[in-house]
């Protein structure tokens, strides 16, 4: 938990006064605005996000490192500088303490955004798709440090599901193997990111926000380990990418992967490229319908958890 004296995170005005007041308030990473879309899409869909926050009632927090600083809350400057600024690094949590003694800038992962949100005193958080187990992990054991992060970190994450490019039974199994709590937003399935399933079941469902700030609480009354609740939330039908569709392109990107000897770090945009020009852009639409709808429903829950 931040203290007013914490040199390595600086919440905005704004976010502080929220924090301060109990107001409900929703953390965003930045690698989708520096490296996930194009100029200048990427910073229409910053503010476009930060602006369903405060349509909901809601305060956002975009967090980013800026000079070795964390920043929970950017003003439109720094959304700006995040969004054009060339170079800019793609920070993990394991890559935080090297940015700060640096005096580096970077976007902030799932995980490093998870880290940085519960060190704020901020409890939800919304993105797009988890990392997690990548296929063929029996060979070079490629797992995404989100996993460890969410392990260990209380925050209630609102997501679509882990990127379908990843090995999602393992994935799951994982995350039940490190006590990671994992709730359908009324449905049965486990999302499939760009698409409505993943065609695997999830054990337990919930209906409202206030069944999501009923299981946060219960989650605090009993302790234990500080793990995340992934609250899995599906792209709506009419706005995910087209099954048959996603499962060609995918199956041609995997091929490519492997024939270009891709592995490690670049596998993952590799492939995420993969499916933007295979799909003639369709796989980044269903991406942004996915977070829209995450962000909207992650203030939802923050407003009911801000109740008394």
């Amino acid at each position: 938990m931040r203290t007013a004296a914490d040199p390595l995170l600086q919440p905005s005005d704004e976010v502080a006064e929220a924090l301060s007041a109990g107001a409900p308030v929703v953390a965003l990473e930045s690698t989708i605005i520096s490296h996930g879309l194009p100029q200048p899409r990427n910073l229409e869909v910053a503010r476009e996000l930060e602006g369903i926050v405060r349509e909901a009632g809601a305060v956002p927090a975009t967090i980013a490192v800026l000079d070795g600083v964390a920043r929970a809350g950017l003003t439109d400057a720094e959304l700006e500088r995040v969004a054009s600024e060339p170079g800019l690094r793609k920070l993990g949590q394991r890559d935080l303490p090297m940015a700060a003694a640096l005096k580096a800038s970077g976007a902030t992962t799932v995980s490093a955004t998870s880290f940085l949100a519960a060190r704020a005193g901020i409890r939800v958080f919304a993105t797009g798709g988890l990392g997690g187990v990548h296929r063929g992990w029996t060979e070079d054991q490629d797992e995404s440090a989100d996993l460890g992060t969410l392990a260990g970190t209380r925050i209630t994450v609102v997501c679509a599901g882990v990127k379908s490019i990843l090995d999602v039974p393992a994935t799951l199994q994982r995350l039940e193997t490190r006590g990671v709590s994992v709730a359908g937003y009324r449905t049965d399935q486990f999302p499939g990111f760009y698409l409505h399933s993943s065609g695997l079941p999830v054990e337990w469902r919930v209906e409202t926000p206030e069944e999501v700030a009923d299981v946060m609480r219960a989650q605090d009354a009993f302790g234990g380990p500080e793990s995340a609740l992934i609250v899995a939330n599906p792209v709506p039908v009419d706005q995910q990418l087209d099954p048959a569709l996603h499962d060609r392109v995918l199956a041609e990107a995997l091929e490519a992967a492997a024939r270009d000897g891709v592995t490690g770090q670049a596998i993952t945009p590799f492939l995420l490229g993969y499916l933007v020009r295979g799909t003639g852009g369709a796989s980044l639409e269903a991406n942004l319908a996915a977070v829209r709808g995450n962000t909207a429903l992650a203030a939802r829950i923050a407003l009911a958890w801000s109740r008394p």
